[in-house]
């Protein structure tokens, strides 16, 4: 296959296997289109909340705290109903991020070498 051709098999790849928006809805339940804007909310708040912070550190403007405070309180919202609509607690996920890290970071402290390491991601991919 020459790269002439990829491009063009590759966009018939992304046609065969990209899943009909049509199939899609007739699937998807009152909950899943709950869950899928609880998740896109999410996103979007992260968004605000990054452009919030990207004007103070990189535009060099004072911080707007009421404007981040919204911003992670918007993130608290959103992800505090798709807890509630999985059956996760927050203290589930603080405590699983405690023993990610935990085992990540298992000296204690930040390193180089440990954040790229990632002991806690290497029995994921055994």
């Amino acid at each position: 296959m020459n790269a002439a051709t990829s491009p063009i098999v590759f966009s018939d790849m992304v046609a065969a296997l990209s899943k009909p928006g049509e199939m899609i809805v007739r699937e998807l339940s009152p909950s899943d289109a709950e869950l899928i804007h609880m998740a896109m909310g999410v996103s979007g708040e992260a968004g605000e909340l990054l452009d919030a912070i990207k004007k103070a550190t990189i535009y060099r403007k004072p911080m707007d705290m009421e404007n981040v405070i919204e911003e992670l309180g918007d993130l608290e919202f959103f992800m505090e109903r798709i807890r509630q609509m999985t059956g996760i607690t927050r203290e589930q996920t603080i405590q699983a991020n405690i023993a990610k890290l935990g085992k990540r970071y298992s000296k204690g402290t930040y390193s180089n070498d440990q954040a790229q390491v990632r002991a806690d991601k290497r029995e994921l991919h055994s």
